[in-house]
């Protein structure tokens, strides 16, 4: 008799591996602590966000997409 951990095995990836997708969508910024401005263009920010407004936030992902 084959035992689960066999079985997951065999079929040639362990079972706490992550789908290449699942770790692709995950966000650079998430890491990033509050430093009281902004981490894109260094506008004053309260000191619990990260970004200034959502224009900052979506150029920040894309260039953070593109330097990968």
């Amino acid at each position: 008799m084959e035992t689960i951990q066999d079985s997951v095995m065999n079929d040639g990836a362990p079972s706490d591996a992550l789908p290449p997708a699942a770790a692709q969508t995950r966000p650079s910024r998430v890491s990033l602590p509050p430093k009281g401005s902004c981490w894109y263009c260094d506008k004053p920010v309260d000191s619990v966000r990260r970004f200034c407004g959502k224009d900052c936030t979506d150029a920040f992902d894309e260039e953070a997409e593109y330097t990968r």
